[in-house]
């Protein structure tokens, strides 16, 4: 429908934010500059400083994680494991002590005669002085190898398992990880989005709160100016107390408008200032003009909105009755939806695979040593080498697997019906969010020449007030409506530039985002003293006249004239 290639400025913070995964908000971020600071560079400093765009990516590494370790199934596994035990009693101690009292030792004399020699082996051979005695370990100590009774034990073993058959369990793993993969990257873009929508909205109202405050500060002044001309006549004698009175009563009471106004304001930059991770002390200045004629939209938004606002100039908008509604199936919380499906489907697969039987390939390779000393030597370890396959079938689980199964495949069912629910709230988020954008554009333009026509009717009444044919009230009155006028034509560009940016980021923002009210931002002028009697001004030679007696409804709140 437009353009949905992202800015130059966002994909430039989005591959630093990628290409740097262990950034977080802890990180040294640029700081901000001392001149005024626009939407981009406003949203410049808010990509690395962001805690939600660094849950995200957390989220998306885990997931990445998960795909290694469901792949690692399909794998061959092989461990090592080496030990060492120190026997500090064997149940094999002195159990020969007691098999006769031993001969005399092996001793051959080489210079013997022949028939000594074979008598001396013969004898020796007899009585158990050579060769290995009854499970090993004689009395020379020189069979060393055998396991009983040593004090010194080292094994070395090297475990090998390779899995043939699972059954499709491996299969539906990977594609869990897989679908978790692309339900965290999902999320990752909704929490942009989400992050430039919020900071948006708070530079917006930052912005209209500086303005209404601003608005406030020039019809105080003007209600000054007034002041201090009546004061000039009360002086000279052409003026009653009670003109007196009524001009210092709307000065003093366009004080609190400003109080307020001003508070506003100050809640909406420190809410800016949360958003960007900044003190609340740190100095905030703004560069955006919601008082230009033309009010384009934000460049950072531009290329995703030229089709759509091209589109909404090529007729006027009371000719618009229907709005281009989003395809649902293109917004991400509906692919959100769409993985979860995916994944309920994946676990349901697990599910059913846990009936199947799996085989499995394992060897062991284990030597082991058993020396006299403490550290064996290369030629005192024996070998173990073993090669078997295991084969697990379930027979009997008490229902476990068929509960298992139940709930995997209620689940999936659930899935697809918040799909198909997701997809219609996505096509009413999708219309409701155009019909507001026409809607704040219609206002904006309804506002165009009210300023306009306001300024002048306060000019007109300015210069009958100082001639002396209008009165006081009917002076405070265009004073009102020129602060009307202004308070509405800033409000009306606020919300503009805000529905525009949800336009722009609509596809990837998560459903319902920005239709939270925002603060009170309307402005509250004071209402001007009524007349309780005919009032007296000034004409021409020191002559007086009765002004027409204007009604005490004339002087209400402006928020209700049309």
């Amino acid at each position: 429908m437009w353009n949905r290639s992202l800015p130059a400025l966002w994909r430039a913070a989005s591959a630093a934010l990628m290409l740097a995964p262990g950034t977080t908000a802890s990180a040294q971020p640029p700081a901000p500059p001392a001149a005024p600071v626009t939407l981009e560079q406003v949203l410049e400093l808010a990509a690395p400083r962001s805690e939600s765009i660094a849950i995200a990516q957390a989220a998306v590494r885990r997931a990445e994680g998960d795909i290694v370790r469901a792949r690692s199934g399909r794998l061959p596994q092989l461990s090592a494991l080496a030990s060492y035990d120190r026997a500090l009693a064997s149940e094999f101690s002195g159990i020969f002590d007691n098999a006769g009292p031993p001969c005399d030792p092996f001793a051959l004399n080489p210079g013997a005669p022949l028939e000594n020699r074979v008598a001396e082996i013969e004898r020796a051979l007899d009585c158990g002085a050579v060769g290995s005695s009854f499970l090993g370990g004689g009395d020379s100590g020189d069979d060393t190898s055998l396991p009983f009774g040593r004090k010194n034990t080292w094994r070395v073993n090297l475990l090998f398992s390779q899995a043939v058959y699972s059954g499709g369990r491996l299969g539906a793993q990977a594609e869990l990880a897989s679908a978790g993969q692309e339900s965290a990257t999902l999320a990752l873009t909704t929490a942009r989005a989400q992050l430039l929508f919020d900071v948006t909205q708070a530079y917006y109202d930052a912005a209209l709160g500086e303005r209404l405050a601003t608005i406030a500060e020039a019809t105080l002044g003007q209600a000054e100016a007034t002041l201090r001309q009546v004061q000039a006549a009360y002086s000279a004698g052409t003026q009653p107390e009670f003109e007196l009175l009524r001009a210092r009563v709307t000065r003093d009471n366009q004080a609190p408008s400003i109080i307020r106004q001003r508070a506003t304001r100050d809640i909406a930059l420190l809410r800016l200032k949360q958003l960007l991770e900044l003190p609340a002390e740190t100095p905030l200045r703004l560069a955006s003009a919601l008082d230009d004629p033309a009010l384009p939209p934000p460049p950072v938004f531009a290329p995703r909105l030229a089709s759509a606002e091209a589109a909404l100039d090529a007729k006027p908008l009371a000719e618009v009755t229907t709005v281009p509604a989003e395809p649902p199936g293109d917004r991400t919380a509906v692919k959100e939806v769409a993985t979860i499906v995916r994944l309920r489907e994946a676990a349901l697969a697990a599910a059913k695979a846990e009936r199947m039987p799996s085989l499995t390939v394992n060897s062991t390779l284990g030597p082991v040593a058993y020396p006299s000393g403490l550290a064996p030597g290369f030629s005192d370890f024996r070998t173990n080498w073993t090669v078997g396959a295991s084969v697990q079938v379930p027979i009997l689980t008490g229902g476990r697997l068929r509960g298992e199964e139940m709930v995997a495949r209620a689940d999936l069912e659930q899935s697809q019906v918040q799909l198909q629910q997701t997809s219609e709230l996505a096509d009413l988020d999708s219309r409701s969010a155009w019909a507001e954008l026409l809607a704040a554009r219609a206002a904006w333009e309804a506002s165009s020449n009210t300023i306009e026509q306001a300024s002048r009717a306060y000019e007109i009444a300015d210069v009958r007030f100082r001639a002396g044919v209008s009165t006081q009230l009917e002076l405070s009155d265009s004073r009102l409506l020129l602060q009307q006028a202004e308070a509405n034509r800033a409000l009306a560009a606020r919300d503009l530039q805000v529905a525009r940016a949800r336009i722009a980021l609509l596809p990837d923002l998560p459903l319902g985002a920005g239709t939270a009210t925002r603060p009170q931002q309307q402005p509250q002028p004071p209402t001007p003293l009524a007349p309780a009697a005919p009032s007296q001004q000034p004409l021409g030679g020191g002559q007086f006249r009765n002004a027409a007696t204007r009604p005490a409804q004339a002087a209400t709140q402006p928020g209700g004239r049309q």
